[in-house]
């Protein structure tokens, strides 16, 4: 690939070439190769480094401003941005809540939508159902200091939790929802995670830049018997926060 890159040579895998440049260069401040405060190289430096044009690395670093990755100063340059992520600590009790204090001064969650659907054969097999029985699927937002931080879909038995959506409009946290059911504590079965660039949706309820990079997390909860409750598919900003196992 040249630095005057054809439409197709922009493209790899359906990625465009800037969004591959901003997700390199944002990969190496989420790994600690470049710090809070570090001068980024110029922009020839970067077209050298991608084989792009600096058009192309202009848009990428343009991105990564608008998410609050990095900065731009007149006539100095490119710099990462001071903007402290959040740690999120996942292990057999993990609440969203819980695990940010100390970190947010205010924590909230917000129910966007509920509805009753027919179990998919990864959701039934996560719950312990036959596929096709009816789960209630919600879908909530969480945020900390009045930022969103987290977009979950959230699956149950309807048959155990019929009117779980109500209950849950009425105080929005999964663990005072349970426990009004009786479950008085759950806990962490299984989490699987893996990253992925946001969809439509995502950028718009999480107020992400095009292209933005989530940290998405797979997991199911169960009472402390081991019968599946729920499960649930959360997805956070990268560039946000940091899952610790």
């Amino acid at each position: 690939m040249t630095k005057t890159e054809s439409a197709s040579e922009s493209h790899l895998s359906g990625v465009a070439l800037w969004r591959r440049i901003a997700d390199a260069i944002r990969l190496d401040i989420v790994g600690g190769k470049r710090q809070p405060g570090d001068r980024l190289p110029g922009e020839t430096e970067l077209a050298e480094r991608f084989s792009a044009n600096r058009h192309t690395v202009r848009r990428a670093l343009a991105a990564l401003q608008a998410e609050g990755v990095i900065r731009t100063e007149q006539g100095r340059g490119s710099f990462v941005d001071q903007a402290r992520r959040v740690s999120y600590r996942i292990g057999k009790r993990t609440r969203f809540s819980e695990n940010l204090v100390g970190q947010a001064a205010t924590i909230s969650r917000d129910m966007l939508s509920s509805r009753l659907e027919n179990a998919t054969t990864s959701v039934a097999a996560a719950l312990g159902l036959r596929a096709g029985t009816k789960v209630t699927r919600l879908e909530t937002l969480s945020s900390a200091d009045n930022r969103p931080m987290s977009r979950a879909t959230i699956w149950l038995s309807y048959a155990a939790f019929a009117d779980f959506a109500v209950r849950f409009a009425e105080n929005p946290s999964i663990t005072a929802t349970l426990a009004s059911y009786g479950i008085a504590d759950y806990a962490r079965a299984s989490t699987r995670i893996s990253a992925r660039h946001a969809d439509a949706d995502e950028t718009a309820t999480l107020k992400l830049a095009p292209g933005a990079i989530l940290l998405v997390s797979e997991a199911v909860d169960t009472d402390l018997a081991g019968k599946p409750l729920l499960y649930a598919l959360s997805r956070f900003p990268a560039d946000l926060m940091e899952l610790v196992v």
